[in-house]
């Protein structure tokens, strides 16, 4: 019986492929140290990520070493050499005795007469003798599609099959500049998935913002795999970031990646670290403040079901639920959080409390401090043993 084809392929889960310390470190003014890369790559590999890319052979002496450094950590996860679609990378690659290579070939018209000076049927030919080259070479071959979202998606497809025809296993669908629709991510996948058997691939950019949307599209579309960067590292504006892309396909498909999230906030401070990039207090799933509740209506709601405004519980993500107090706090949350403190209040202190709260966080721009809130509590004993 034959299957049909027009049917994702059926996994138990979807498949990381983690490039933070490839195209993560292609980010502009973005240079880890030896030390770093492995650091970065241990800790990938004890959350459970499967892949990871791990660089670019032909970039050098360097490189290789690194590289081959990562490679004698013993990991369990599959260590992946990016190669331009050129028979010196994928002797590199072999040099530094990986046994797996994404290999980037340049798919749409723009990019084959713009930068190559070549066109469809040379191109067609190349994929053939590159991933043979690399397959006899004894290397498991991933062709990559550079700007794949600007390619005629029946060329594409042509090409797809041309590579699958040459032994490759993988197909990568690379959003490089970031301009793909996440309504044309699912077409596209949908239309891939009919022709090919290959593992799909999705690598999006963020430059538009949906790096994270059209990765989840592709999925719906048949791909099998999604390529991330801890905290959406990446050239211009980065990368569909790994954090997001995991829980994102937990919690709205329920689709596994076996990766543990209770890690992900580690790597990140590993990563904003190395990178010297920080992450912003408000970035999903990972920055400091997107648990933390300070408008009175939501911290009203919050104390009496935490589900009224919590979607992801934050103890899943290896976070914490936290009240903090400002100019749009309530009377409820100021009872809240004097209540954890230990702190009675009656409610004519607890209104003067509120005021000095909001003073505070209108001057400062900013949550006061628990030794703060103590004082405020001094300052207005007065009211409650007046009340009393």
């Amino acid at each position: 019986m034959t299957r049909d084809r027009s049917r994702p392929l059926k996994t138990a889960s979807i498949v990381i492929n983690d490039t933070t310390l490839r195209d993560g470190e292609q980010t502009a003014g973005v240079a880890f140290t030896l030390k770093e890369k492995l650091a970065i790559a241990r800790a990938l590999d004890a959350a459970g990520v499967p892949e990871i890319e791990v660089g670019i052979p032909a970039m050098g002496r360097d490189e290789c070493e690194a590289i081959r450094a990562i490679m004698a950590l013993g990991l369990k996860a599959r260590l992946i050499g990016w190669c331009r679609a050129r028979r010196e990378d994928i002797d590199a690659a072999v040099s530094c005795g990986l046994d797996v290579v994404n290999v980037s070939f340049p798919v749409s018209d723009r990019q084959l007469g713009g930068k190559l000076g070549k066109d469809r049927a040379w191109l067609l030919g190349h994929v053939l003798d590159i991933t043979a080259y690399a397959r006899a070479r004894g290397l498991r071959v991933h062709v990559g599609g550079e700007d794949s979202s600007r390619t005629d998606l029946d060329f594409l497809t042509e090409f797809v099959e041309a590579a699958e025809a040459a032994g490759a296993v993988r197909f990568r669908y690379a959003d490089t500049l970031g301009v793909l629709d996440p309504f044309d991510a699912l077409d596209a996948f949908r239309a891939l998935r009919r022709r090919s058997r290959l593992e799909l691939e999705m690598h999006a950019h963020d430059d538009l913002g949906l790096a994270t949307a059209t990765s989840l599209a592709a999925v719906r579309g048949g791909a099998t795999h999604v390529s991330t960067t801890v905290n959406g590292l990446g050239e211009r504006a980065g990368n569909a970031p790994l954090e997001e892309v995991v829980v994102a396909l937990q919690q709205l498909y329920r689709r596994s990646t076996d990766i543990d999230a209770k890690q992900l906030p580690r790597i990140s401070a590993l990563v904003a670290g190395a990178s010297g990039r920080p992450v912003a207090p408000g970035k999903s799933i990972v920055g400091e403040a997107v648990f933390t509740h300070e408008a009175g209506i939501h911290v009203h709601g919050l104390i009496r079901d935490r589900g009224t405004y919590e979607s992801l519980d934050p103890t899943e993500v290896g976070r914490e639920h936290r009240v903090v107090l400002g100019k749009h706090s309530g009377i409820a949350a100021i009872r809240h959080v004097y209540a954890e403190m230990k702190l009675g209040l009656h409610p004519l202190q607890g209104e003067a409390v509120l005021a000095l709260v909001r003073r505070w966080a209108e001057m400062r721009k900013a949550a006061p401090s628990e030794n703060v809130l103590r004082q405020f509590w001094e300052r207005t004993r007065g009211l409650r043993e007046e009340a009393a």
